[in-house]
């Protein structure tokens, strides 16, 4: 490996790092934040490229069944595929990330968008849909992983949280984006309308990998592992705003940390990518055992909760509660996407202030609520007849509580969890622990998307409601019971912050 002559920090370089941190400018704290925002931002297309991908289905489904014969039954297993092609992209993406590089990663992940979207516009039947499908779902375990990852690296403690929030604005932009695609273009021919809904889906991949190879950084904890001190040096450089010392004083932060795990890989007698699985799921310490468990828990209850079904099947749902105008259905659903979008504005500003416990306590109660009040509406809506004051009731509570519900899910349990569970692995984990965490959140969305229609019909809508609302209270008693604060931390010391025999016992250390 490539290494220079900065691996020893001397007490002087020490002393006059940590003067400059304590005196670091506002300018020079605008121009970091500023230029690792613009990092974010680039990185988080790959969320507004997925958002897009996923969401599009919602409003185009109707119509492939019409062209192309499509079953129901067909329909749920082609959603529920992606999710399944995506679990695959995710673990191998993890594996990507730690060899090609983050920002290679996220060019690779744009060339599957473009082939992915493109050849399911152009599919003339189920099996050229399956794989177009295929490409995409794994693009879209692609995305899910590298963005994250790549933000938690690239962003200066203090706006870590601030960040991390993006990819996930940037998915929730993608799916409203969608659903306005699905309304705008659903009054053309059948024969073309839905192949455009999904072939605007290529276009924004030609400009991400272009960015990508062109103008983004690699990550510095990336080019510390792989040896490159001095160009993680000069990336740290951009991210303090010019700051030097500062950013020398960052970059030995990241070596003591690599050095660390270097240390305990050679006591396990391990290396490779084989012994970073066999740490993650063989042997791995008490505190990466709980950190698997908080990942994989907040996963599980973030699909659990059913936000795939309404993200997939809202107009199914819609439908069902008496709104059966074509443009009033696919109004609805946009509604839907503009109170998933709005609300996840929120945690932007507040996860570094109030911290991600409280914002997922908050968000997992709300949630809960509110299928609650869709479910009973969606009982109500079964007996009135059509027209009758009860059933616009409850058609309109049924919308409300399914825009609701969109809002206080994006509070938390979308944007939180990936911001939570990107920033508490540790470096060398960090890639495909990240990849595991996505693959299980896959494997529910998967569950969820494939069974849908199935589980309504057979235990009809409202109870197929009520359980999706006991799976949202079940997440605020884990979220309440299992997960440590990590507001203000450093991504170095949370290993020792999960070896704590309390989570919510520890104070947030300040950020520096």
């Amino acid at each position: 490996m490539e290494k220079d002559d900065g691996d020893v920090e001397s007490p002087l370089l020490a002393a006059s790092a940590a003067a400059a941190d304590d005196h670091d400018s506002p300018s020079s704290s605008a121009a970091g934040s500023s230029f690792a925002l613009a990092c974010a931002v680039v990185a988080s297309v790959t969320s507004i490229i997925y958002g897009y991908n996923r969401g599009v289905m919602s409003g185009a489904q109707k119509f492939v069944q019409a062209e192309l014969g499509v079953s129901d039954a067909e329909i749920e297993v082609l959603i529920g595929a992606t999710s399944i092609y995506s679990l695959v992209g995710s673990l191998a993406a993890g594996w990507a990330c730690d060899r090609a590089g983050r920002r290679r990663t996220i060019a690779l992940a744009a060339a599957m968008f473009l082939a992915g979207s493109a050849s399911t516009a152009a599919a003339t039947g189920y099996a050229a849909l399956m794989l177009g499908q295929l490409v995409a779902g794994v693009a879209c375990g692609f995305g899910l992983v590298v963005a994250p990852v790549y933000i938690a690296e690239i962003a200066p403690p203090s706006s870590r949280g601030f960040l991390a929030s993006i990819p996930e604005i940037a998915g929730n932009s993608g799916i409203l984006l969608s659903y306005i695609a699905d309304f705008a273009l659903a009054g053309l021919p059948a024969s073309i309308n839905w192949r455009l809904m999904i072939g605007i889906g290529a276009v924004p991949p030609l400009f991400l990998a272009a960015a990508a190879l062109l103008a983004m950084p690699e990550t510095p904890r990336w080019l510390v592992l792989h040896g490159h001190h001095g160009d993680a040096r000069r990336v740290l450089v951009r991210t303090t705003g010019g700051n030097a010392a500062l950013a020398e004083r960052r970059l030995q932060e990241i070596v003591s940390s690599v050095k660390e795990s270097a240390k305990q890989l050679e006591a396990s007698g391990g290396g490779g990518s084989t012994s970073v699985w066999r740490d993650i799921l063989v042997r791995p310490t008490p505190a990466v055992r709980r950190v698997l468990f908080a990942i994989l828990g907040l996963q599980f209850f973030q699909q659990a909760c059913g936000v795939a079904a309404l993200v997939l099947y809202a107009p199914r749902v819609f439908n069902h509660v008496g709104v059966t105008s074509e443009h009033a259905v696919l109004g609805a659903t946009i509604l839907l996407g503009v109170s998933k979008t709005v609300a996840i504005v929120v945690p932007l500003f507040l996860a570094d202030r109030l911290g991600r416990r409280p914002m997922l306590l908050s968000s997992a109660g709300g949630m809960a609520v509110c299928l609650f009040v869709l479910g009973f509406s969606l009982r109500v809506s079964s007996s009135p007849s059509p027209g009758s004051d009860d059933a616009w009731w409850a058609a309109a509570t049924s919308v409300t509580a399914a825009s609701a519900f969109m809002a206080t899910f994006s509070l938390g349990f979308g944007p939180v969890i990936w911001m939570y569970g990107s920033e508490i692995l540790p470096l060398r984990l960090r890639a495909q622990g990240t990849g595991i965490g996505t693959a299980a959140n896959r494997v529910m969305s998967a569950l969820v998307g494939m069974t849908f229609i199935s589980l309504y019909e057979a235990m009809g809508m409202a109870g197929t409601f009520y359980l999706f609302a006991a799976f949202s209270a079940a997440a605020w008693v884990f979220v309440y019971a299992c997960l440590p604060e990590t507001k203000g931390r450093s991504l170095e010391e949370m290993e020792a912050l999960f070896d704590a025999t309390q989570p919510s016992s520890s104070p947030p250390a300040p950020a520096s």
